[in-house]
Parts: structure tokens; C-alpha cells; sequence
């Protein structure tokens, strides 16, 4: 039930095509998703400074920097996580429609949390690129020590070991971080991204 005492202004914004035209992108949404360890925040990061050098401004929202802030309260239960990724959506469609290129680095192990972010942002604005790599890989990278102490019973509901990761059925976009190097994934998406924006 919607409160009667809240009056959304929305309508009365200026329309984000207008903003876009003078950032002269398209505001998007790209939502890099995948396993702890495969290579999230890594690509979100090279395309954020590849933009920059480019003169297009665009915004990281990575797990962990939400987590130590806005999302601090949230745990990793089921329950938590769909209102994690809720809040990240909503967050990322106020910047999107402002015009702005956004870089989502987040887990996202369940189709429905992914379908939920699309809704929320609007199917226009969301790019979904799945960030490919094994569990047996990302634990042998153990780029935060997670899957060491994960093994050891410190990380309840891990993703991958204690809680299930759904790859996708019919996902837009693959960067395979497992077969890849880092410079031909980082090319792949940043055209990717750049083919994506362009008004």
C-alpha cells in the first residue's frame, strides 16, 4: 500500500534524454555479476578509467564499498541479499537516469536477483555482463582470503560453496576471465560498452 503523504517529483525532472544530450552518452547501466575472486571490480575499474580518459564520466557501485556503507546493516542471508540488490538497483536508476554510465560490481548469484535489478532499472538501461570463472579458479586466485576462510567455516553462506550461484541461461554478455587475459577482456568490454552508450 502506497503512503498517501508521499509526492514524487519524477515527472517533473528534466527528461533524462535531455541530460543525455548534454553528456552525450547514454545513461546505462552495466551489471557485472559472477563469482567472488573473478574479476568484477577489476573490469568495472579499467572501464571507469578508460571512460575517463575519454571524457565520459561514469560511477563504480562495487559490493564491498556499498556494504561498508549504504548496505552496512544487510547480512548475506537470502532474505538480505534480494534487498541488497534492491537498493543497488534503485541507486543505479537514479544515476542512470541522470544520464550517467553506472558499473554495478556485485555477486548476484540468483536469476531473480538479476531480473529483479532489470526491472527495477528498466530493461532500456540495463546491460547484464557475466563475469565467467570456476569456483576451483576464483579459489586459487583467493584475491581477499575469502575462500580460505570460507574453508575453514569462517564465511557462512558462501557463494558457491554455502549458497548457490545460477549461471545464466540467456545472458547479453560473457567476459570469460577463466580463457581470457585481462587486456583482451578489458578491449571486449570497453567496445561493448562504448557500442552500448552511443546515443
Amino acid at each position: 500500500m502506497k503512503n498517501k503523504n508521499i509526492h514524487p517529483i519524477s515527472d517533473r525532472l528534466i527528461a533524462q534524454t535531455e541530460k543525455e544530450k548534454l553528456l552525450g552518452s547514454k545513461g546505462t547501466v552495466f551489471w557485472l555479476y559472477g563469482l567472488s575472486g573473478s574479476g568484477k571490480s577489476t573490469m568495472a575499474l579499467k572501464m571507469e578509467k578508460r571512460l575517463h580518459e575519454k571524457g565520459i564520466h561514469s560511477v563504480v557501485l562495487d559490493g564491498d564499498n556499498l556494504r561498508s556503507g549504504l548496505n552496512q546493516d544487510l547480512s548475506f542471508s537470502e532474505k538480505d541479499r534480494r534487498e541488497n540488490i534492491r537498493r543497488v538497483s534503485e541507486v543505479a536508476k537514479i544515476f542512470s537516469a541522470n544520464g550517467l554510465i553506472v558499473f554495478v560490481s556485485l555477486i548476484t548469484p540468483l536469476r531473480e536477483f538479476r531480473q529483479s535489478a532489470r526491472t527495477i532499472i528498466g530493461d532500456h538501461y540495463f546491460q547484464e555482463v557475466f563475469v565467467k570463472a570456476s569456483f576451483n579458479t576464483c579459489q586459487e586466485r583467493d584475491v581477499k582470503g575469502l575462500y580460505a576462510k570460507a574453508s575453514d567455516g569462517l564465511v557462512p553462506s558462501f557463494t558457491g560453496q554455502g549458497s548457490d550461484f545460477e549461471e545464466p541461461v540467456d545472458q547479453q554478455f560473457i567476459i570469460d576471465s577463466e580463457k581470457e587475459s585481462e587486456d583482451i577482456s578489458s578491449e571486449k568490454l570497453f567496445q561493448f560498452v562504448l557500442d552500448s552508450i552511443s546515443l
